[in-house]
Parts: C-alpha cells; structure tokens; sequence
C-alpha cells in the first residue's frame, strides 16, 4: 500500500499524450488526478507528456525519461502515478530511473478500492484483485528475488527460488481467498433467492465512477449511504426497498462505478457483487451529462455491461438516467421536460429522464418510467381459488408480486397477481382447472 498519512506524499501525474490536444484526453488527466487525490496523494503537477510512440521496455523513451526524471527531483515529488497501464518491466524500468514509487492507473484504482471498501465481502475481492495484480509484477525488483532456498520436504524444495516461493505463496492465498469469495456468491445466491420468494423486483443502479448513483440511490429510497464528489466514494453494493408511484414494491441496488481501463482484476474479483446488475429487472445508467467525455464514459459502462452478461444486449430494460442537469452548462435555460438540447439517449435503452440527483428535480419522472418499464414486462392475473386451491395462491405469492386479496363469504380467494409472461404461462399450465383471466398490466 502506499502511505499516505505524511505530507511528504507529493505526487506527480503524468500522461503520454501521441497526438494533438483532445478534450477528452484533458478530460483523463483530470480523472487521474482526481483519483490520486482520491488516495490523499498531495498532487503538486499533472501534465502531459509528448510521445511519438511508446517504449516496451521503459514506457518513455530515453530523451523523454530523463526529462521527466530531471523534472520529478526539480519539484520534489516521492510520488510518479503513470496514467496508463504499466507492464511489469516498465513500472520497475521507471522506478530504477526516477528513484521514486512509480504507480501505473490499475495499481492506482487498486489502492483506492483497498482503502474504501468495508464489508468483508469487499475486502475479500480487493485483496484477491490486490494479489493477482502483485503477482504479476514479480519480476525480480529486489534483490532477495534472486535467492535460493534449500531444505527437504515439499515447503521449498533444493533450487526453488525466492521468486518461486513468493508466487507459492501468492497462489495459496489467492486460491484461499477465491474460496471465501465462493461462498459468498452461494450466499449471495440464497439472498436472491428468498428476495425472488418475497417477490420484489430489482432495480440496479450502474454507471460511471461519480457519475452520481449513490445521491440518486439516496433520493429516491431515503437510505444514508455515503455519496461524496469523489471517485469510488462507495464500493460495497447496498439494497433497500422503494414503492413507485403505482404502489409497486421494489428493491433498488446500488452498485460499485465503473471506470475507463477498470482492472480486470477487480471485474473477476467483484464477479459476485456484479452479479445483482445481471439478475436485476431493471437496469438505471446513471450519467453525468455535464462530463466533457460523455459519450466514452457511456461506451465503457456498456462494455463492462456487455462483458457480465448484463443490458440491453442481454434482454435488460436500460433506463438511462441524464444526471446533473444542474451543472449542464448551456446558452439557453434547459427545459427539464425535454432531452433536445442534451445528449441522445442510447438506441437499445427504453427512455432516457434527465433529472438532477442532488436536488431531487426529474426523480418523480424517473419513478414513472420504472413503473412503465415494469409493467411493459409484466402481465397481471385474476385467480378465484376455492379453499382446496391453496397451493395454487402459494405459488402465486412464491413466484410473483400480489397486488391484492380478498375472500367471499364461500371462502372462495380473489387474487390479482403481477408476473412475468413466463411465469404466467407456467401458472396457467400448471393449474389450469383455475382458468386464470389475463388483463391488462397497465
């Protein structure tokens, strides 16, 4: 871990820049510092670096090296994070050079993801992203790699070296931690499980890294959850329960931000925390529509989407949620009502709502769209059940959302339930002495 308690952690940020000057490429060098100060890193400068192309072996070529170098002793930083993902050989390269602790992007997200998360859950898959991202850079750095070790017995055999030893031990603890992280899936499976059983729906909100969804998670179920303007403010995935304005009880999920060049350490790691996105009903994308790079920041977050099975390319409903409309900067006032003067919505999600999460304008908007989005997957029952068809009201609370109840003076039970096509069918096949009435779910 880097230490960050001292005032002595001044940082640098640097990014190689191949071409002209992009506003989105400014727009990652403010993301990078922003995530270094994130980390509590004291950042003296951050600047572009001109390359022609880059070096295998040390990132920067030797002229462009020794500049920076000669630059980083002028204004004393301790601290060189390198926007870019680093192989080994270049982060070890850099450091024998500049005589400084070099972080590269994936070791600088790493860092934060350590220091915030909470649950044991969440330290369980930082420490295995942790791992797996060390175990790769044993390339010799230090000296003691180079060592041998001796002895009888399978605990070092004659000619193991140091540098096999410690990728031993890597492996064992990743292979412990992956363990751990197993059983919380199963555990996690469980909880979804009786959640299905309860029945409520889920909706998870997904989205850039401060992009908002925490303020908007907040807004809408009234929870406490830490939302600060900063990156990864929150990590550990939080449900509460909602009620839309139709009267539909809902669970609402928020998840962990996304992030350009998210580890893909940190995607394997978070595996089962991701997995609520892909087993929602609905799926929010929360965006920041005052960003510069908008439109990159929505690519990624589909990808990520894309790469766990989850969105529209998936039979997701995507709602796509135009956030902090308050900071939208335009020559005109903005007319809430309308999306003309904002970015166009995604062709493959439902609608897109602009709202403003920190001062609540657009929620109510954003509650009738979910409940749109609800019923538009979703077909309502009409069930008259005799005192012997128990089972079959059992069922219909088991597998779907009973909107209401009501017994005659025959014992006779009329229940108008909510579920999916699916499992409307399934209920028809299975009881169909019942008849049950289709109507209309809207």
């Amino acid at each position: 871990m880097i230490e960050t308690e001292t005032p002595a952690d001044k940082a640098i940020v640097i990014r190689a820049r191949l071409g002209v000057e992009d506003p989105e490429e400014t727009a990652r060098l403010e993301e990078a510092t922003g995530l270094a100060e994130a980390l509590g890193l004291d950042v003296i400068e951050s600047t572009f670096a001109p390359v022609r192309k880059i070096d295998p072996g040390r990132f920067f070529g030797r002229g462009k090296l020794d500049e920076i170098g000669d630059h980083i002793r002028e204004i004393g930083a301790s601290v060189a994070i390198v926007d870019a993902a680093l192989s080994p050989v270049q982060q070890r390269n850099l450091e024998k050079a500049w005589k400084v602790k070099v972080v590269d992007r994936t070791g600088l997200i790493l860092e934060i993801f350590g220091l915030r998360a909470r649950t044991k859950e969440g330290r369980l898959q930082v420490e295995l992203a942790r791992l797996a991202y060390e175990r790769s850079r044993l390339v010799r750095t230090w000296t003691h790699l180079e060592r041998q070790r001796g002895g009888q017995g399978f605990m070092g055999g004659p000619g193991e070296t140091q540098i096999e030893a410690d990728r031993r031990i890597l492996a064992d603890k990743m292979g412990r931690l992956r363990r751990e992280l197993e059983e919380v899936r199963r555990t996690r499976a469980l909880h979804r499980k009786s959640r299905q059983v309860a029945p409520y729906p889920m909706v998870a909100i997904v989205g850039y890294t401060n992009a908002g969804k925490s303020t908007l998670f907040n807004k809408i179920t009234g929870a406490g959850v830490f939302a600060k303007d900063m990156p990864f403010a929150t990590l550990d995935t939080t449900i509460r329960g909602f009620k839309t304005p139709a009267g539909t009880q809902l669970l609402l999920s928020d998840t962990v931000g996304f992030i350009t060049d998210l580890p893909t350490e940190l995607v394997a790691a978070f595996r089962a925390t991701l997995e609520e996105v892909r087993e929602a009903d609905i799926i929010i994308h929360v965006l920041d529509v005052s960003a510069v790079d908008f439109e990159t920041r929505r690519r990624e977050v589909e990808a990520i989407l894309d790469a766990i099975d989850a969105g529209s390319e998936h039979d997701q409903p995507v709602i796509e949620v135009f956030n902090k409309i308050d900071l939208w900067q335009n020559d005109q006032e903005l007319d809430p009502d309308s999306l003309a003067d904002l970015p166009r919505k995604s062709e493959d999600s439902l609608c897109a709502i602009s709202l403003s999460a920190q001062t609540g304008e657009g929620i109510d908007r954003l509650l009738h769209a979910i409940d749109r989005a609800m019923a538009d997957k979703s077909v309502v029952l009409a069930v008259k059940a005799g005192v012997k068809d128990q089972r079959a009201l059992a069922w219909l609370h088991q597998h779907g959302a009973v909107l209401s109840e009501s017994v005659d003076d025959q014992g006779v039970t009329t229940a108008h339930a909510r579920l999916s096509p699916e499992e409307a069918g399934r209920f028809a096949s299975q009881f169909p002495e019942l008849a049950p009435n289709f109507e209309d779910a809207n």
